[in-house]
């Protein structure tokens, strides 16, 4: 019975919101335009960036790295969501969703070294401003980028394989809006606690080593912001970080809530809603906190916007 249920799980239904009937078509719509801002001010970012030569710098590097993470990992799960609640299409294939599940996990795995990344380079700009340009020079950027991606791409490959080997001998109805790995854990009835250790053994080697350089750059970046002693100064010198330091704190607080405790333990519904925080609300952040804390990135769109005003007259 067990062989007949592995071989027949074809295809899962993902219920998304199924505890709204009544709002799903308004939520389509939501989570349509949710979506459309997200790629535009992501789009945005990455088109003033290359436009502008004064942002051609590592922080906007890196900035660009992750406005195509957020375009990228919203594309993977925001569609399929509009499709369930538009059109009531809850069914998607067995390879379909397993594709999907291993999208997600690489963008997090690569936005976990990108945001690492992010906070040396402030930590070099505010600790050692005058070793800067030496320090944080191109070759680095894009080594330290292409190791993030490469990364991504390489490591949820196991889990991917481990979770579509598993026996799915109970119900296909994924409970959220994504074939998220937690949920497919849950539907699963096989034992599940390789695929647990190997998840603290990640956290272990790459989760906590990240969180500990972040955390570690940013006491170095407090601490030389005290020192200096013109509030200006310190002002200034906040204001270059605060953005960052803001979706850092989003990112972790959302992710450990997800996936850092046994399956046995997690609450599917919610799961669900802190995943909606990471697929949308971060995303959807980002741009903005990113520009309005942000001068120069404010004055390059405005410059940008002036150009396309003028060029369309």
């Amino acid at each position: 019975m067990e062989e007949e249920n592995i071989t027949t799980m074809t295809e899962f239904l993902i219920l998304g919101f199924y505890e709204f009937p009544e709002l799903q078509i308004p939520l389509s719509f939501l989570f349509l335009l949710i979506y459309l801002i997200i790629l535009m001010g992501n789009l945005t970012i990455i088109i003033v960036t290359c436009l502008d030569p004064r942002l051609q710098t590592p922080m906007y590097f890196s900035l660009c790295n992750l406005s195509f993470l957020d375009i990228s990992y919203t594309s993977v799960t925001l569609p399929k969501l509009m499709d369930v609640s538009l059109r009531n299409s809850h069914h998607i294939s067995a390879v379909g969703c397993f594709t999907q599940m291993y999208y997600f996990l690489s963008s997090v795995c690569v936005e976990f070294l990108l945001l690492t990344m992010m906070a040396y380079d402030r930590f070099v700009a505010i600790c050692h401003p005058l070793r800067y340009s030496v320090i944080m020079n191109l070759r680095l950027c894009v080594l330290m980028a292409i190791g993030s991606w490469i990364y991504g791409i390489v490591e949820p490959v196991t889990h991917t394989v481990l979770v579509s080997h598993l026996s799915y001998c109970g119900s296909r109805e994924i409970n959220h809006f994504f074939c998220d790995i937690s949920a497919l854990l849950k539907l699963s009835c096989t034992n599940t606690s390789t695929i647990d250790h190997m998840t603290y053994v990640l956290a272990v080697l790459v989760v906590l080593p990240c969180f500990l350089l972040t955390m570690t750059s940013y006491i170095y970046i407090i601490s030389t912001i005290l020192r200096i002693r013109s509030s200006e100064g310190r002002r200034k010198a906040f204001s270059t970080c605060s953005s960052h330091l803001t979706v850092v704190t989003l990112f972790y607080v959302s992710l450990t809530c997800l996936y850092v405790k046994p399956t046995s333990m997690q609450s599917l519904d919610l799961n669900k809603l802190i995943a909606l925080l990471y697929n949308v609300l971060i995303p959807l952040l980002n741009p903005i906190i990113y520009s309005l804390k942000n001068r120069e990135l404010k004055e390059a769109i405005r410059k940008v916007k002036n150009i396309f005003l003028v060029s369309k007259g």
